[in-house]
């Protein structure tokens, strides 16, 4: 049986992932912050969206755990898909109310592609191919 071999990831590649994975990443704790603080923002954001008050905790929470998972790197690629689940319902709620939800797609896209960048065996299972 052979020995998978993959390809070795450049410093440049690396550094480029962490930068892009940065972003989402300081926006998440920043909106889980918020929510474990009930700001006065947040209450009102989550009121427009429908949400009643004792969601908002549960919802930081979440938020805050799935971004600190995301961070470690041995579960980043959990943390990847746990912050997709999230996002997607953040997605649907601002779809649901008729605002612009092109945010959390955005936010998805830039936590796969810092993940992607970083680590050269998930080039190898998803390679894009030209």
């Amino acid at each position: 049986m052979a020995v998978e071999q993959t390809q070795p990831s450049s410093k440049k590649l690396i550094w480029i992932g962490r930068v892009v994975s940065a972003l989402p990443v300081l926006f998440l704790l920043f909106s889980a912050i918020a929510k474990l603080t009930k700001s006065a923002q947040v209450i009102e954001g989550m009121q427009k969206l429908g949400y009643p008050d004792h969601t908002i905790l549960p919802l930081g929470i979440t938020e805050l755990l799935c971004t600190v998972i995301y961070v470690i790197p041995q579960t980043s690629v959990l943390g990847a898909i746990l912050l997709t689940a999230y996002l997607g319902g953040a997605t649907v709620t601002h779809l649901r109310v008729g605002e612009p939800f092109f945010g959390p797609i955005l936010f998805g896209v830039f936590i796969w592609l810092g993940i992607f960048l970083r680590y050269p065996r998930l080039r190898t299972l998803l390679p894009l191919r030209s």
